[in-house]
């Protein structure tokens, strides 16, 4: 059980990281599928930093700006050449597919893997037993996490700049009538989804792995979009909704270790992906039922 908890615990910290951000863009009206681009941006340039650095400072640093400059070229795209926010971010997850990629065979030489001499703080370390033992190797992002829900929650309810955003996103034409800038309340909402995208990406890096692997992130970004959806769109609901596909996650972990020999590796992969479906599936049936007229 302990091994479960805590495995969970580690698998739901980037997903919450990274659906606080994309709530801010879902709010906005933006379906924002770059998420799993700007994680896995943000996981390479966090360890390709250690690696030249050893500082986990400038690593969490330059990853935040990556992700910072590519949310504002998403937005530039939307924004002044109109293009759809759907297609912008399958490009933007699709250029850093390839991108990071790339760069880890340019720039390091390295295929499929780069290793970082850092990793992120751990609070709690050395207890193998009670309490410790479900927090031991949690980062300080781990610990961070419900902070940011909170702050999340805070800014989304008692802040002019949530309201701005749920009118935008839910009200356009009486945003517009109480003279709201449509596109800098967006420019607000992109900024701060790449900066859950960007911490998500420094967990999966930094976090437990210490290194970067192509495609690490391994559609987890499309994992927290689902979660936004499932809480509906609401910050501790979907931070709730984290925790629940974070569980999922440790099962196939668990599942991997204790019961290798029963189970083909792929099926136990699968398994946060099926339940992903079919919770969305299930959440939107009953949203659909609730809606409809008596």
């Amino acid at each position: 059980m302990e091994e479960f908890i805590a495995s969970t615990l580690r698998s739901a910290t980037p997903l919450a990281l990274a659906a606080c951000g994309a709530l801010f863009a879902v709010r906005a009206g933006i379906f924002h599928l770059g998420i799993e681009g700007l994680m896995l941006a943000s996981a390479f340039t966090a360890v390709a930093v250690a690696h030249e650095t050893s500082s986990v400072v400038l690593a969490v640093g330059a990853a935040l700006i990556v992700s910072a400059v590519l949310s504002l070229l998403y937005w530039g795209l939307m924004e002044f050449v109109k293009t759809d926010s759907v297609i912008t971010g399958l490009g933007l997850t699709t250029l850093s597919l390839g991108g990071t990629a790339f760069l880890l065979d340019a720039l390091f030489d390295q295929r499929g893997r780069l290793d970082s001499p850092v990793g992120l703080p751990r609070p709690v370390q050395g207890a193998d037993a009670g309490l410790g033992a479900f927090v031991t190797e949690l980062s300080i992002l781990g610990w961070s996490t419900p902070i940011l829900v909170a702050v999340t929650w805070l800014v989304m309810r008692r802040t002019g700049f949530g309201l701005r955003l749920v009118a935008v996103g839910t009200y356009p034409y009486g945003a517009r009538a109480a003279d709201v800038s449509e596109a800098s309340v967006r420019l607000g909402a992109m900024l701060a989804a790449s900066i859950g995208a960007s911490l998500a990406g420094v967990e999966l890096a930094l976090g437990g792995l210490s290194g970067f692997s192509e495609g690490m992130t391994a559609g987890r970004g499309y994992i927290a979009l689902a979660a936004v959806l499932l809480g509906l769109m609401r910050p501790v609901g979907v931070a709730g909704a984290a925790l629940f596909f974070g569980s999922t996650a440790a099962i196939g972990v668990v599942t991997q270790i204790h019961s290798a020999d029963l189970l083909p590796r792929p099926f136990i992969l699968m398994i946060p992906f099926v339940v992903t479906i079919v919770a969305v599936t299930v959440s939107a049936s009953v949203q659909q039922r609730a809606n409809r007229p008596v």
